[in-house]
């Protein structure tokens, strides 16, 4: 994907180069960017040029496509022939009628000498552009031309003159393909979402190749069309075995849950136990639902694969916590001592869902070496952390303990607020992790105004001295309304010149 703030700071150095009249590096800057970077390319170009005037070389296209005079932008789209077509596009959605459609008419000609390429270099500009109040008619051309709805640019030329001197007879099959294929391919996320879209509703792609995509896709909102387009494939003309093959093996729970959803056609609804431990949750459910409907009970598959120390994994623990009850608690609580510290924080994770959760039990877990069973037993005891003891928990904020203890006893001190909480944030801004050292920071900083005083006690000196130290995260007015809250008097907290 496009960084963003990488291609429009690429834009803007292109106007400082083009300032140092070296323009072909500026250009040649520009074409190795994304779309951000010509949009912030012409921002910037009128900006300088309407407040340095003629700083910018004047006998550049590139500065005079972008120059904030209409008429001197309309002039450059007559003058020269082949005009960087980037600029072009930026031109189409312009705010001058004149220049608008000028700009439509040069960008035929470019398109027309070679289709597939242009438009494959063009669109994600194009669809940036698409927001702009004038943005959406090249966005609608772009897409009646690579979905084959009427001839290409046939709408492109000017009132008046023969339809063909602009327009293009209608793109090949082949080359609207190609030209869907390649963008498919771009690192351009709506590139790729508008190609996806497009290719599925044209309904030329077969069912395997639309799964393999799917399979593959790292965008979900892309691999959502794909998904959608090979599951309708299959319920059209009947399930794929291949096809479902690469959608069970697929990257998104939305793509695998499709393909567990479409063994049930295909006559495999047996495999569903197979899926009953997947790393999703939607992927879970729809394998158990699928269970049920070839009469099996997902319960008691799960429940076999505990009992079995050679088929438990965590997302087998957290399976079976989703359709068990506080009956089954102790096979879980057994769990709590398995040497795989994955499988011990889903225990502790089914426990709470299963509400069975053990305030004694879990208690010790929190000096877990596994990190994830200590933040799971944070969470497990959040509920509860009134009732444990703040000394306690503060000593395991201390700078000897691991990380990952500090943080969890840390998480739990701020659900039981109070003076301990307060110490152990103040303190923990001295912490080199600098997650956890500005996590500290916020909840101090949420003092005020909104959560108010978190339990601390009015009149406690030992707060005035800890709200001392806390002058570099909040405000002075802020520290004297947490002061008039708490009735500490000013005096009192030593902090003359406030």
């Amino acid at each position: 994907m496009w960084d963003l703030r990488r291609d429009a700071e690429r834009g803007r150095a292109a106007v400082a180069i083009l300032l140092r009249r070296d323009p072909d590096v500026a250009v040649r800057m520009l074409f190795r960017s994304g779309p951000e970077a010509w949009t912030a390319f012409d921002k910037d170009v009128r900006r300088d040029r309407s407040r340095l005037g003629g700083a910018l070389p004047s006998n550049r296209i590139e500065a005079r496509l972008c120059d904030p005079d209409g008429r001197i932008r309309e002039s450059a789209l007559s003058a020269w022939r082949r005009p960087p077509a980037h600029l072009v596009v930026i031109r189409c959605a312009d705010w001058v009628p004149a220049v608008r459609n000028r700009a439509r008419r040069v960008l035929g000609r470019i398109v027309a000498r070679d289709p597939v390429s242009t438009l494959v270099t063009l669109a994600p500009l194009i669809l940036r552009l698409g927001r702009r109040e004038h943005g959406a008619w090249a966005v609608e051309q772009l897409e009646a031309a690579v979905s084959g709805r009427y001839s290409l640019l046939a709408a492109w030329w000017r009132p008046g003159r023969a339809s063909t001197t602009w327009s293009l007879n209608s793109l090949t099959s082949e080359q609207r393909d190609s030209i869907l294929n390649l963008l498919c391919l771009r690192a351009d996320l709506p590139a790729r979402r508008f190609a996806a879209r497009l290719t599925s509703e044209a309904g030329r792609t077969g069912v395997r190749e639309l799964a393999a995509r799917a399979r593959d896709e790292r965008d979900p909102v892309t691999s959502r069309i794909w998904v959608d387009a090979a599951l309708a494939a299959m319920a059209a003309d009947g399930p794929d075995g291949a096809a479902i093959d690469d959608l069970l093996a697929g990257h998104f729970p939305l793509v695998r849950a499709g393909g567990v959803t479409a063994l049930r056609r295909a006559g495999r609804a047996a495999e569903a136990v197979d899926h009953l431990a997947d790393r999703s949750g939607t992927v879970r459910a729809c394998a158990r639902w699928l269970v049920r409907q070839g009469g099996d009970d997902p319960y008691a598959v799960t429940r076999a694969l505990l009992e079995d120390p050679a088929r438990v994994t965590p997302n087998a623990v957290t399976g079976f916590a989703e359709c068990a009850g506080p009956a089954d608690a102790p096979l879980l609580r057994a769990l709590l001592e398995h040497p795989a510290g994955a499988v011990r924080a889903a225990a502790v994770g089914g426990l709470r869902l299963m509400d069975a959760t053990d305030h004694e039990l879990l208690r010790p877990l929190l000096d877990d070496p596994s990190p994830a069973v200590a933040r799971e037993v944070s969470l497990s005891l959040r509920s509860e952390a009134g009732r444990l003891p703040a000394d306690w928990l503060l000593a395991r904020t201390a700078p000897e303990q691991p990380l990952h203890t500090r943080r969890a006893a840390y998480r739990l001190l701020y659900a039981q607020g109070g003076v301990a909480w307060l110490r152990a944030a103040v303190e923990l801004q001295a912490v080199t992790d600098p997650g956890l050292r500005h996590l500290a920071a916020q909840h101090i900083q949420g003092l005020w105004p909104t959560y108010g005083p978190m339990r601390l006690s009015a009149g406690d000196p030992e707060v005035g001295a800890l709200l001392d130290r806390c002058t570099g995260l909040a405000s002075g007015y802020a520290i004297r309304w947490m002061r008039s809250q708490l009735a500490i008097p000013r005096a009192e907290c030593g902090m003359s010149g406030y």
